[in-house]
């Protein structure tokens, strides 16, 4: 060491190593060792690829072992190369070593001064090859013939505890607005012990009645971070549950195996729950209380209707009868009035017969006396001759006189009898025509009255008394 040794007080009792040195001291003579190593050329697959503003950094691995490693972001981008996880490449270059300082960590890396791709990595084709077993076994089917509610009431969750994408799911479940219950299932998400832990909480969930859909969710990372979800045996377990299982691993440009077998694959944990929840339910609430409120003002709408409707038709028989009961009336009154015409007009027509029957009678019975008068004088002129034929003559004649005088309808009326008649003029013989008559005429020697039928007495019931 060029630096002055420390005191000896310094040093760990009992040590036979040199020293104690300075860290500085150690770290830059490690660092001109590491520098006069020779350069020379490495071959492995890429992993955990990132950029900063002035370098790019990756790892290189095989099966026996990795090495960090970083470029000047500079002469990457002059070879115009585009690396991603798991791609094979041959590096040219030598140890560097960064030695910190007290405000600083140091670090170790393989100063890449050269690259160029070297073909597929021998993990990206082991994944290759057991996805087209997978898909040779019809693996990729049996999840995605599943049926799914489109509103679950319980969701499994298999995540890690403290990552993000815990948070990142109940966003999305309350993005949607949905109010159910979820199960979790924490279980490490990046390791060896990973894949089995993953299995053995996907059949725990699928085992619970109440489940409906299980997420699993993880962050983005790298290929070998997500390593865990292409195991074979954790792949086969999904494909073979009864429940339907939503993959959200890695970012938009990772595909890992269980994306394939998983009934659905997602880019975000975010997307994963909206879709196992299939419905926006806040949206979906909205509308179905805009939809109450439309069919209750519809249902409304309707009721007062039918009740329109059903009032007229309950007003229509009512209508129908007073509607008859109108015409029934004018028809009476019609009636009544041509019956009125009738009777006035027979009344004046039996009144001008009884005027003319009683001119008639009157010029009959001025005929009758005329001829007793001259009945009488030839009578008398026969007894003044004196013979016998001429006296029995008379005789004969004065008895006619006598007879017509008694049979003389105007001398019964004098007497005190009356002639009824009906409305219309015409005799009346009996009771039962007085009382179908109604109204009656009775004409005396000196006038005519008329009179109503009140009652009717049985002819029988006066014999008998």
């Amino acid at each position: 060491m060029t630096d002055a040794q420390a005191s000896p007080t310094d040093s760990v009792a009992g040590s036979t190593l040199p020293g104690p040195y300075p860290v500085g001291t150690y770290a830059a003579q490690l660092k001109q060792r590491l520098l006069e190593f020779a350069r020379v050329q490495l071959v492995g697959e890429v992993w955990g690829f990132r950029t900063s503003r002035a370098r790019v950094y990756f790892e290189l691995r095989d099966a026996r072992g990795a090495l960090p490693c970083s470029m000047w972001r500079s002469d990457f981008e002059s070879l115009g190369t585009t690396l991603v996880d798991g791609v094979r490449v041959v590096v040219g270059g030598g140890c560097d070593y960064y030695p910190g300082s007290a405000v600083s960590s140091p670090s170790f890396t393989f100063a890449v001064l050269e690259l160029r791709a070297a073909g597929e990595g021998d993990l990206l084709a082991a994944l290759q090859r057991l996805r087209r077993q997978f898909d040779a076994e019809g693996l990729f089917e049996p999840q995605k013939r599943l049926p799914r509610s489109l509103v679950p009431r319980t969701i499994g969750v298999v995540t890690g505890e403290q990552g993000k994408a815990r948070d990142d799911v109940l966003a999305g479940l309350r993005r949607r607005g949905w109010a159910g219950r979820l199960v979790w299932a924490f279980v490490p998400v990046q390791d060896r012990h990973a894949a089995p832990r993953i299995a053995a909480a996907l059949r725990e969930l699928a085992a619970l009645e109440d489940v409906e859909v299980v997420i699993v969710a993880r962050g983005g990372g790298s290929l070998a971070d997500l390593l865990a979800f292409c195991d074979e045996t954790l792949c086969r377990t999904v494909a073979l549950l009864r429940t339907p299982v939503i993959a959200s691993v890695g970012h938009h440009t990772d595909r890992t195996l269980i994306d394939d077998v998983a009934a659905v694959s997602c880019s975000t944990p975010t997307h994963a729950a909206e879709a196992a929840v299939l419905i926006d339910c806040r949206a979906a609430r909205t509308g179905l209380a805009a939809s109450a409120r439309q069919l209750e003002r519809h249902g409304r709408v309707a009721v007062l209707g039918r009740a329109r409707t059903l009032a007229q038709l309950s007003r229509a028989p009512a209508e129908h009868v007073a509607r008859h009961r109108r015409h029934l009336h004018q028809r009476l009154r019609e009636l009544r009035a041509s019956a009125r015409r009738r009777v006035g007009d027979g009344r004046r027509l039996a009144n001008v017969h009884l005027v003319v029957l009683e001119r008639k009678a009157g010029v009959a019975r001025l005929d009758r006396e005329r001829r007793l008068t001259e009945l009488s004088r030839r009578t008398q002129r026969l007894a003044s001759t004196g013979t016998d034929a001429s006296i029995r003559r008379a005789a004969d004649l004065e008895r006619l006189a006598l007879a017509l005088g008694a049979h003389d309808p105007e001398l019964a009326l004098a007497r005190g009898y009356a002639l009824v008649e009906d409305p219309e003029g015409a005799p009346v013989t009996s009771a039962a025509g007085a009382v179908a008559a109604g109204e009656l005429g009775l004409r005396f020697h000196d006038g005519r009255v008329r009179a109503r039928v009140a009652d009717l007495t049985d002819p029988a019931e006066d014999s008998r008394s």
